[in-house]
């Protein structure tokens, strides 16, 4: 009997070692399904090289997308600038011609002023000349013992108020007399003979030649020596 029962533990343990095996077996195989499933769960979460690239291909699409307009605007804004600029430089070619075609029009308008009012006093110049020369004419006819009486005091003082005043509008009259004779000058209208002057001098003047600051205004006439 002692035999059986010691038979019979031997059993129960040999069963319940074999028992313990199997649930470590089991526990291993449990532990490795477990890191198996942790592995298959860790596994997608890492993206490949390829995902990664065709993850980062939309950003970059919207990254180009934004520069690009961007640079449009960015030249938009350059053509403006430079329209502007070009319309600027037109403006100020248009002011600097106006300025130029205003300073030529007022120095032309000054200039035609200018020769209007020297026409204009050339012409009463000339026309009171004669008057002078009648004044001369008259006083050089009065005889010697009426020269000085009242009347011809008065004559001679009025005759030389219009020299005067011929005289400050720069009117002067033309030496002739004694000077070379000067076509721009004098009015040859004959050629005498002279033991006073040499050839080609004036010796006579037969009407006294005016100018009008400087410029001619009537030729004396006068005679010159052959």
């Amino acid at each position: 009997m002692a035999v059986e029962i010691q038979d019979e533990e031997e059993i129960m343990s040999t069963e319940s070692g074999e028992e313990q095996e199997a649930g470590q077996e089991a526990e291993t195989e449990e532990v490795r399904s477990e890191d198996a499933a942790d592995t298959s769960e860790e596994e997608p979460a890492e993206e490949t090289p390829a995902e990664e690239t065709q993850a980062q291909a939309p950003a970059e699409e919207a990254g180009a997308k934004e520069a690009k307009p961007d640079k449009e605007k960015k030249k938009k804004k350059d053509k403006k600038a430079e329209l502007l600029q070009t319309k600027i430089e037109e403006l100020e070619d248009r002011v600097k011609r106006q300025m130029a075609e205003f300073d030529n029009f007022r120095k032309r308008t000054e200039k035609e002023k200018s020769q209007m009012f020297e026409t204009g006093a050339r012409s009463v110049i000339e026309k009171i000349l004669p008057v002078v020369d009648n004044f001369e004419r008259g006083l050089a006819t009065v005889p010697e013992d009426e020269a000085g009486k009242p009347f011809c005091d008065g004559m001679n003082m009025i005759y030389k108020q219009l020299i005067d005043e011929l005289d400050k509008m720069d009117v002067k009259p033309i030496e002739a007399v004694g000077c070379e004779f000067d076509p721009e000058l004098h009015n040859a209208v004959m050629q005498v003979e002279s033991d006073e002057y040499e050839s080609g001098i004036v010796a006579q003047e037969l009407q006294k030649g005016y100018t009008y600051r400087g410029t001619v205004v009537r030729h004396s006439m006068v005679a010159v020596v052959q």
